[in-house]
C-alpha cells in the first residue's frame, strides 16, 4: 500500500484551509450527538491550524514588534445544519473572506462526507499586546487573501 503524505495540521486547497478530525466520545453529549459547544473547538482548531499552514506562527506573532499582534474572536454567526455523531470523521473548512484594517473575516464549514453540519462566520479582532485595536499588516493580509476562494 502506498502511503499519501499527512499533515495533522490539514492542507491548503485553492478554497482555502481543509482540516479532518473524528469525533470522540468526549465530543458526545448524553444523546449521542455532538454537544454543540463541541463544535467551538472544532471551528478553533480549523482556525489556528489555517494559521499555521500559512505559516503565521501566532506565539511569534504577539511579540514580532514593539506592538505586539493578537488575534480574538470578536463575534460569530453560527447555523447547526445537521448534528454529528460518535466516530464521524469530520472536514472543517475555513476561507478568509476579509482581510485588512484592524479585522478579518472567516468563513467556516464543517461537513461530515457531503453532509453540511456547520456554518459560521467568525468575525476576528486584531489587538495589540495591550488590547488595544492594530492594523492587520499588509504582508499577512496578503497571506490569507491569496488563493482563497469562496466555499
Amino acid at each position: 500500500m502506498t502511503e499519501r503524505p499527512f499533515s495533522i495540521s490539514g492542507e491548503l486547497t485553492e478554497a482555502g484551509h481543509r482540516l479532518v478530525q473524528r469525533v470522540y466520545y468526549e465530543d458526545t453529549d448524553f444523546s449521542g450527538l455532538v454537544y454543540h459547544a463541541r463544535y467551538l473547538h472544532f471551528l478553533e482548531r480549523g482556525r489556528t491550524d489555517y494559521l499555521r499552514c500559512l505559516g503565521v506562527e501566532q506565539r511569534e506573532l504577539v511579540s514580532a514588534d514593539e506592538e505586539g499582534l493578537v488575534f480574538v474572536v470578536h463575534r460569530m454567526e453560527i447555523d447547526f445544519k445537521s448534528p454529528a455523531r460518535m466516530d464521524d470523521v469530520l472536514t472543517i473548512l475555513t476561507h478568509t473572506e476579509k482581510a485588512g484594517g484592524a479585522k478579518m473575516v472567516l468563513n467556516q464549514q464543517i461537513r461530515s462526507g457531503e453532509t453540511l453540519l456547520i456554518v459560521a462566520k467568525v468575525i476576528i479582532a486584531v489587538i495589540n499586546a495591550k488590547g488595544r485595536p492594530r492594523r492587520l499588516p499588509e504582508t499577512l493580509a496578503i497571506k490569507f487573501l491569496e488563493g482563497s476562494k469562496p466555499l
